[in-house]
């Protein structure tokens, strides 16, 4: 059983009113209790999300979906590890003397009997988790505190091979796992949390949304062509002009691959690069040298992106 990533794009498209255009994101200076209440909102994002999806979705609605036994057991121990990392987290701020944050509340752009959308955002939200630590990682200074999100940076990512493996998707695509920053990282997370009040405020702000336009064909390595449908008019807000060279900039591992946008209405890219594969980030940026949050512009916006030649034989699901 094959099926693509179709709310890799959504959810960009779909947190366009939740992340207005704001001023230029600066990269934020922080420590390691920043970091572990950065790491404990995440967790409490995942939480939600399984939580909720199991009370949603029964057992016998995963089998039906095609999604066999022991699927709905090992969803099950996925809640139970999110859960078990949210009371570490917690408490090791607590330990710390530092305060910790709390649940907020969250909004996920999938319909409640969606199996199929369910499963497609847990392997995005688990990917998207496996680059937030990888990201933060060389910013731990306490040897204890890095070692403790080394450990469960590698459960996130069986997490993440084992939902791409249910998926059809390999769960393994790229040699190298993707590092996010932290603004990166919450760009991305900030339009599932829809209210609430946290007694920690973190030093992160979203960039805008870098939305992608909806195609009917799988995205493929050094091949496929990208539209960022309203990206022009947003970038316009921080003084881009139609001759200023914007560039999409695709983050693959631990690799940083490279095009020159056209068009002044929607920004587009007429072959993605080579040697990308799996879920490849994407930004806008001003300059073709530094990827720094200080030349950032938008995004990031997600892909789920095949090497060339090996794109499924089943039919591209509808847009979101």
């Amino acid at each position: 059983m094959r099926f693509s990533l179709p709310l890799a794009a959504s959810l960009a498209v779909s947190s366009v009113q939740a992340s207005p255009v704001v001023k230029r994101v600066n990269t934020p200076t922080v420590n390691d209790g920043i970091i572990l209440n950065y790491a404990l909102t995440l967790e409490y994002l995942e939480r939600k999300f399984y939580q909720e999806a199991l009370a949603n979705i029964t057992q016998a609605e995963f089998v039906a979906a095609g999604f066999k036994d022991p699927f709905y057991a090992n969803l099950k121990e996925i809640y139970v590890d999110e859960q078990t990392h949210v009371k570490f987290l917690s408490d090791a701020l607590t330990a710390a003397k530092i305060t910790p944050t709390v649940e907020l509340q969250y909004t996920f752009p999938v319909e409640k009997k969606d199996v199929l959308g369910f499963v497609t955002l847990s392997s995005v939200l688990e990917g998207v988790g496996v680059s937030a630590y990888l990201g933060a990682a060389a910013s731990i200074m306490n040897k204890d505190y890095l070692t403790a999100a080394g450990s469960i940076l590698t459960v996130e990512a069986r997490h993440t091979s084992y939902i791409r493996a249910s998926l059809g998707e390999s769960p393994f695509p790229a040699p190298f796992d993707t590092p996010l920053d932290f603004n990166q990282v919450y760009s991305l997370a900030a339009p599932f949390i829809t209210g609430g009040s946290s007694p920690v405020t973190l030093p992160f702000m979203a960039f805008p949304t870098l939305a992608l336009q909806c195609t009917q064909y799988y995205y493929e390595a050094d091949r496929s062509s990208v539209t960022f449908s309203g990206a022009f008019k947003a970038a316009s807000k921080f003084g881009v002009t139609k001759d200023t060279p914007i560039y999409a900039v695709f983050f693959s591992g631990l690799q940083k691959a490279l095009r020159i946008t056209a068009g002044n209405s929607d920004y587009k890219i007429d072959r993605l690069p080579a040697g990308i594969a799996g879920q490849v980030y994407v930004v806008l940026s001003k300059s073709n040298t530094m990827f720094n949050d200080e030349h950032i512009i938008a995004g990031p916006a997600i892909l789920e992106v095949y090497p060339k030649g090996m794109i499924p034989s089943a039919p591209h699901p509808k847009c979101h």
